[in-house]
């Protein structure tokens, strides 16, 4: 079967739409309309973001819009509140690994697109994934997200064989805990199988919302071409119960005030259909250049740094209780800059060529790496400075295998949730990683961070419960979790 027509019939259920959720018209037409904003308005929608409930379309149209400097860092002052109160000084770790760049698709912006001939095609084993994962998990790591192409070697059965993989390789006391996936849009028959093997998130970007743009980047006669497709494969998921799902825009592609209006309006599709229950993570990284493919290396619609930080604090302000990611894309100055705004999690010992864990030190396999990183840095220094910088560096896997998901998750976030469950679980994972994989530096800033939230902790019991948790730990214990 040619691999396009593998969906052929599951397509004829969105080509069947009169229309999808993102009007393009209706979209710049709200933007137009919030052109120039006064203080006033922006003051009173930021009102509305301190109560910490969803913006609507028009609301964000008025933050995108705004240039009023004083307004502005009201905006960047509000979203970090924000985050503080409903995620704590916590910033989650993780770190993804490339599975296989080989794809049936020809993104014109993507390194791994199949006419790309500069890049390396290869697809990992069995034993080359355990072997990778060894390597991280030697490294501390204990979350990740795999990533895949769209090709016939990455079939739902390779994929599901691949996160049991992930799951059953162990060093020492050392594992990953959850596996995210980040692959083609996929049918509610292999989702469900996605499910049963025990995955955490599954994303899937929609690149750009905007439908011409969306053409224009993604060749006709390819899978990816069929923008329906794509847009509703988080609907697919929540409709087997897979209830942790993630969405993403990738900027530069267009503007970046219609894509932060494409992130809103597919939150809002969510939360109405799913009783309340939206994306998990919204993620927003930029085109970075990629060997082999000129587009990537001057995007018409590249974003600035200072307009990265309204897409962040925009993002916080609007829809509160998603998760944020800011990835290795990034150069260090900018994580530094943009991580108060509202970032949540972040990769940190990131390598992104397939098999790069075990062969590069540094991330230095261009030939076989999807885009160029901006932070090589590894995990130890990342987790030193974010100490160093009053966050609280956490690997916690806690909520996904206690079933704190979807409904569930909405029901408690929205509580006293960060400081009952999110700090206590951070502080022991953070001590996981001191015990076992800290340099001599880390574990000194470490130590300190894990004394001064443990002093400060209001609740006597759960002070308690911790003291005496990170003393078990300290004889050996691990995977202690509330």
């Amino acid at each position: 079967m040619n691999f396009y027509h593998k969906y052929a019939v599951e397509f004829e259920e969105y080509d069947a739409m009169a229309k999808d959720f993102i009007d393009d018209d209706k979209i710049w037409d709200q933007l137009n309309k919030a052109a120039n904003p006064s203080k006033a308005a922006v003051r009173k929608v930021l009102a509305k973001a301190e109560r910490k409930v969803r913006l609507d379309p028009e609301e964000m149209a008025l933050l995108i819009q705004n240039q009023d400097p004083e307004t502005i860092n009201d905006m960047y002052t509000l979203a970090n509140k924000i985050k503080r109160e409903i995620y704590g000084d916590r910033i989650v770790f993780f770190a993804p690994l490339y599975i296989s760049n080989k794809c049936a698709n020809n993104c014109r912006y993507c390194g791994f697109r199949h006419e790309n001939k500069m890049v390396e095609r290869r697809t990992l084993t069995m034993e080359e994934i355990s072997d990778e994962i060894k390597t991280m998990i030697s490294e501390g790591q204990k979350r990740t997200v795999l990533v895949y192409g769209e090709s016939p070697e990455t079939s739902i059965d390779f994929i599901c064989d691949s996160v049991r993989q992930v799951y059953r390789t162990k060093v020492g006391k050392g594992e990953i805990r959850r596996a995210n996936i980040n692959c083609a849009p996929l049918s509610r028959e292999e989702l469900a199988q996605l499910k049963e093997v025990g995955i955490g998130t599954y994303q899937v970007f929609q690149e750009t919302y905007h439908h011409q743009t969306y053409q224009e980047m993604h060749p006709a006669g390819t899978i990816k071409s069929h923008y329906r497709w794509r847009l509703y494969a988080q609907d697919r998921a929540l409709d087997v119960g897979l209830d942790d799902v993630a969405i993403g825009a990738l900027f530069g592609l267009y503007d970046w005030r219609f894509e932060l209006m494409g992130l809103l309006y597919h939150t809002i599709h969510l939360e109405e259909k799913y009783n309340g229950v939206g994306p998990h993570t919204i993620s927003f990284p930029r085109i970075e250049p990629a060997i082999g493919t000129p587009f990537a290396a001057q995007p018409k619609y590249a974003v600035g740094d200072e307009e990265f930080k309204k897409i962040v604090a925009i993002l916080r302000l609007a829809v509160p209780y998603a998760g944020l990611i800011l990835t290795a894309r990034e150069r260090p100055e900018v994580r530094r800059a943009v991580l108060p705004l509202g970032v949540t999690q972040i990769d940190a010992g990131t390598r992104i060529g397939v098999g790069g864990y075990r062969q590069s030190v540094g991330n230095m396999l261009p030939d076989k790496e999807q885009f160029q990183l901006g932070d090589t840095r590894g995990l130890d220094q990342v987790i030193y400075e974010t100490c160093k910088l009053g966050n609280f560096p956490s690997f916690c896997t806690a909520c996904y295998r206690a079933g704190r998901t979807g409904e569930d998750f909405m029901a408690v976030a929205k509580s006293s949730f960060v400081h009952n469950f999110c700090m206590p679980n951070a502080i022991l994972t953070l001590k996981e990683y001191l015990l076992d994989y800290a340099s001599d530096e880390t574990k000194k800033v470490g130590e300190k961070a894990i004394e001064q939230y443990v002093e400060q902790m209001a609740d006597p019991e759960r002070k308690t419960f911790l003291r005496q948790a990170l003393a078990r730990m300290e004889q050996g214990e691990r995977d202690i979790r509330v």
